[in-house]
């Protein structure tokens, strides 16, 4: 496997370098949203078991290739960034080749996993990757990455309900929406690190642009906005108590989030990043799976 290092052993190293540079523990932001998504297409029933594997398959594909993709065009930046200059590329324990063996690779995969849910998400597949791989530039040219990060994620409860039921729908659409300000929220707060680096190198972020309090405050409006998309897709999924409650424990979680960082303190910027998120996309799917099984009075 050339370009993989030899410091862990072959295969085994380059799998462990490969998980290590998708952040595959990531994928726990989008994917429990594509299930709550999925679940709530199918009405009173459950999806086939062949829907529940190609999605799952469909969504770590197309996750693979676009964090694989976006490592290869940021490779150069990563390398002169001291936060970023130990990734698997800029570091040289993989080669850009091997990298882009895994995004070709990754896409054929995802297009192929659409083609056997159903022929709209075949149709919808170059669409969706043009969305997921073109996020990598757009640093480079708008203070809104944020929010293209947000679609790139917001478009995986559209592409579950479409795999389940075939056709668009209100109820995913404003799910999308809700992950997509959600999303760029936390990413605006993720990236108030890079601040001065964007800065200096002349990438766009809106931590860059506006400083880190402001930005705090635009990141407050998203997930303010992301709070009512979560609360309208409850009501539109049928209310009941456990929805209610994934939209109240997702408040509180975003409120303790914007607790943990503050402008020139940001030691907890990771606990907000990861741990207030990754609880909060998962307490609302199994919350939401209650709301399925015992939807209660």
């Amino acid at each position: 496997m050339e370009g993989v290092g030899t410091a862990g052993g072959g295969l085994w190293y380059g799998l462990r370098e490969t998980a290590e540079m998708i952040k595959l523990q990531h994928t726990v932001f989008a994917l429990p949203f594509a299930v709550i998504s999925l679940v709530t297409a199918t009405g009173a029933g459950w999806p086939a078991p062949r829907v529940w594997l190609w999605v799952l398959v469909a969504m770590v594909a197309a996750r693979t290739a676009a964090m694989t993709f976006n490592r290869i065009v940021d490779a150069d930046i990563d390398a002169a960034n001291p936060r970023t200059a130990g990734r698997a590329l800029p570091a040289g324990r993989l080669s850009r080749r091997f990298a882009w063996v895994v995004t070709v690779a990754s896409a054929l995969v995802f297009v192929a996993a659409a083609g056997q849910l159903n022929r709209l998400c075949l149709l919808l597949s170059p669409a969706a990757l043009a969305v997921l791989l073109g996020y990598s530039f757009t640093k480079r040219f708008t203070p809104l990455a944020h929010l293209w990060l947000g679609l790139a994620l917001g478009i995986s409860p559209v592409g579950a309900w479409l795999a389940a039921s075939g056709r668009f729908a209100l109820p995913p659409l404003v799910l999308s929406g809700a992950v997509m300000l959600w999303v760029a929220g936390f990413d605006v707060i993720y990236s108030l690190q890079d601040e001065g680096f964007d800065r200096e190198h002349g990438l766009e972020s809106i931590p860059a642009r506006l400083g880190a309090r402001r930005a705090l405050a635009v990141a407050r409006l998203l997930h303010l906005g992301a709070l009512a998309g979560f609360a309208a897709f409850a009501v539109l999924a049928g209310g009941g108590p456990w929805r209610l409650l994934a939209v109240a424990l997702a408040g509180a979680l975003l409120a303790w989030q914007h607790r943990l960082v503050r402008p020139g303190d940001l030691s907890r910027v990771d606990a907000a990043f990861f741990t207030a998120n990754g609880v909060l996309s998962l307490a609302m799917c199994v919350l939401f799976l209650f709301a399925k099984i015992a939807p209660g009075p």
